[in-house]
């Protein structure tokens, strides 16, 4: 079902200007707009006075999109309900598959169709437009209600290199609360091949804000052989990367470690869908009795959807961390659930055994590798120590079926929560910046895990 957004306000359209005018257009937009009237009344628009985001853009799903007409909007990344609706109209036009993904097939065929019309004219039809009409809540509408901030995306593209092409717009989501102030985010998006983009790279700190927040959320694997990434994260608060994106998140996982080892502040959105099943972990041992048998737990089962471990590796890390469990063994069994088993020990030398599964799914939803369950027991029939949670449309019903040495003493539910969107997980981010100790913490615990895959 396709959410409805707030009501949007455009007061420019992306516009297509050359490098050098951008601040000079997006002076002129609000030099219209941000005037106040000579009641003293509010300004008609507040402009961008919070932080700057970055976003570099992994893929060209969108774009390609807009090229060929399909996709209305800026380019924001967030491949949401719109995004697949013009997927899939593209797709019945040319006889593909309606899946409303960026498959092979698809984005092969979607290349050819943009290559033939994009022509590097301006769009007279104005397809590029952002109307009020719009339908699906986008990066921009999650920002812009709380924070006017700047939002500069860099968008790399396939093809030959014909330098970079920038646009400029502004889009003001209108708050029901108060209708005569519009709250607005500016745009400034810039697209070129990854060789054209890197060459530019000089000139983007220039289009931050002044001494505000400077965010990146860099959309693909952090790489800090990549010039444009060195140049950015270094100048950033925070480097926001999401980890249910990776391609290899094993590997992926032990690159973020690195880069924290190197000083870049870093923050990771798939950590912070783990927050309920912490939290609800905790509370489970907040009982004095059931705290002091803590200790006695020897056995750890992660259930997780299938085709990414980050979530249940990041998690595991997380539990390791705060028990002061040391990793000393690790080992892999892919086939119909990808089993992965992790050997710990702690001061006193005592055994910890944890199992983490890939479940396959019927239903896979847009965040690939959610946590489905979590049990925690002891080979100590005595110990008060087992706990139970699930998730709200995953179940227990394997975990309950596998078994263990004792029954489960406490069941709790994580409940479905919308902040697992990337679009919302960012604009809460976006609050704050800095180091977040326990991310690290945890973290350095799963890198520990996945070095012992090379031993």
């Amino acid at each position: 079902m396709t959410t409805q957004a707030p009501t949007i306000f455009s007061l420019q359209a992306p516009k297509d200007v050359s490098l050098t005018e951008i601040e000079e257009e997006l002076n002129q937009i609000w030099q219209s707009y941000g005037i106040s009237g000579e009641d003293g009344a509010l300004p008609a628009a507040t402009r961008a006075t919070t932080f700057t985001l970055v976003v570099y853009e992994s893929e060209e799903t969108q774009y390609l999109l807009a090229t060929a007409g399909f996709y209305n909007g800026p380019i924001d990344g967030i491949l949401g309900p719109q995004t697949q609706s013009a997927l899939q109209e593209f797709q019945k036009q040319h006889g593909l598959e309606e899946t409303g993904t960026a498959n092979p097939e698809t984005l092969t065929i979607l290349r050819e169709a943009a290559a033939k019309l994009h022509s590097g004219e301006k769009n007279t039809d104005d397809s590029t437009s952002y109307g009020a009409d719009s339908k699906s809540p986008r990066i921009a509408d999650e920002i812009a209600l709380r924070n006017p901030c700047r939002i500069i995306t860099l968008s790399p593209i396939a093809g030959g290199d014909e330098g970079v092409k920038a646009q400029v717009s502004a889009y003001c989501p209108i708050q029901k609360r108060s209708s005569t102030t519009l709250v607005c985010c500016e745009y400034i998006n810039l697209t070129g091949t990854a060789a054209a983009l890197e060459r530019i790279g000089g000139m983007v700190p220039e289009l931050l804000i002044g001494d505000l927040p400077k965010f990146l959320w860099w959309k693909a694997t952090p790489d800090t052989n990549n010039p444009l990434f060195k140049r950015l994260g270094s100048i950033c608060n925070n480097v926001i990367v999401d980890s249910c994106n990776f391609n290899e998140p094993e590997s992926d996982l032990l690159k973020l470690q690195e880069l924290i080892e190197t000083g870049i502040p870093l923050a990771d959105l798939n950590w912070g869908r783990l927050a309920a099943w912490q939290e609800l972990t905790a509370e489970a041992f907040d009982p004095p009795k059931r705290r002091a048998a803590l200790p006695e737990v020897d056995r750890v089962n992660i259930d997780h959807e299938k085709g990414n471990p980050a979530q249940a590796l990041l998690f595991l890390g997380w539990l390791a961390s705060r028990l002061n469990w040391r990793p000393v063994a690790y080992q892999k069994e892919i086939g119909d659930y990808n089993i992965r088993k992790v050997s710990f020990v702690t001061d006193n030398q005592r055994k910890i055994e944890a199992e983490l599964a890939g479940v396959p799914v019927g239903d896979v939803g847009d965040i690939i590798g959610d946590l489905i369950a979590f049990r925690l027991s002891s080979t100590n029939p005595q110990a008060d120590c087992s706990t139970l949670i699930c998730s709200e449309t995953g179940g227990c019903m394997r975990m309950e079926t596998h078994g263990g040495a004792q029954s489960t003493g406490l069941f709790q539910q994580v409940t479905s929560l919308s902040e697992q969107k990337a679009e919302v997980l960012l604009s809460q981010q976006v609050q704050r910046w800095g180091r977040e100790v326990l991310f690290e913490e945890s973290l350095y615990v799963t890198g520990e895990i996945l070095k012992l895959a090379a031993k």
